[in-house]
């Protein structure tokens, strides 16, 4: 259907109940508290208890009480915990989006990887939330058109477009919860030292023999598996390090590409 067309009346109920929410294609409800209650309430009072207390301490009795309703009341919004989830992750990549050609290609990525992390330690629980498919809610997928369009003169096609947005989301994903368990293992009483293993260089380099384990036997003992070395890193932090490499060689792809001419494959 093209956007000159009439939206179909019926195409909220061709969405998972949560996603038609946050498009907005489910009316209010028409008693109750509708005037002292709204969607948007519901939600941000969910995420302000996950973000305080974790996804655990998110129920609608909770978030009822917080509001000075009932859990029924609630219900008349909210059908299920499931579709709460769903308009908490959307509410959570609510990202600010760069202007048009404010930046390179390589710079947007290296936004678009940063922004990405940035939600998993603004919100802890984000990343606790199980992937169950594509991104079909709106800011969600305002963030992926985002990622297109700053592609959108690379030498790719759509397939390869696509691939490479999955490719910097898996990445922020992975690196941004990596730094949100080190945030909740300090939060919990570790150490950074605890975390990065300094505490225990001196065991390591005891209970490590050569034989057994003979390429990671001379990093451990130098101090860099554990950051006990006296030398400061050539490559910087670990996470900027990979993402340069991932953009290397991205662009060494598309230049490659360029090289082999539009009817050429790589």
């Amino acid at each position: 259907m093209s956007n000159d067309e009439t939206m179909d009346p019926d195409i909220g109920s061709k969405l998972p109940r949560g996603a038609a929410l946050s498009w907005g294609l489910v009316k209010p409800p028409q008693r109750g508290p509708k005037r002292e209650m709204s969607l948007s309430q519901i939600v941000e009072t969910a995420i302000d208890i996950a973000d305080k207390e974790g996804l655990s301490a998110v129920s609608m009795n909770r978030i009822a009480s917080t509001l000075g309703f009932t859990a029924m009341s609630l219900y008349r919004y909210i059908s299920s915990k499931d579709d709460l989830l769903v308009l908490m992750q959307n509410a959570a990549c609510d990202i600010p989006i760069p202007p048009e050609d404010s930046a390179d290609w390589r710079e947007n990525m290296r936004i678009y990887v940063k922004s990405t992390m940035q939600v998993f330690r603004d919100h802890p629980w984000f990343g606790d939330i199980p992937i169950t498919g594509i991104p079909i809610t709106p800011n969600n997928l305002r963030f992926i058109d985002w990622g297109l369009r700053f592609m959108k003169d690379l030498p790719l096609n759509d397939y390869e477009r696509m691939s490479l947005i999955l490719l910097l989301s898996n990445y922020a994903r992975s690196s941004g919860m990596m730094q949100r368990d080190m945030d909740r293992a300090i939060q919990a009483g570790s150490t950074p030292e605890q975390f990065n293993g300094l505490d225990y260089t001196e065991a390591l380099k005891q209970l490590m023999k050569p034989d057994r384990f003979p390429f990671l036997y001379p990093v451990v003992m130098s101090g860099v598996y554990t950051e006990d070395s006296e030398e400061e890193s050539p490559i910087g932090n670990d996470i900027d390090f990979g993402l340069e490499r991932i953009l290397d060689g991205i662009e060494q792809y598309f230049q490659a590409k360029k090289q082999q001419g539009p009817s050429d494959k790589v």
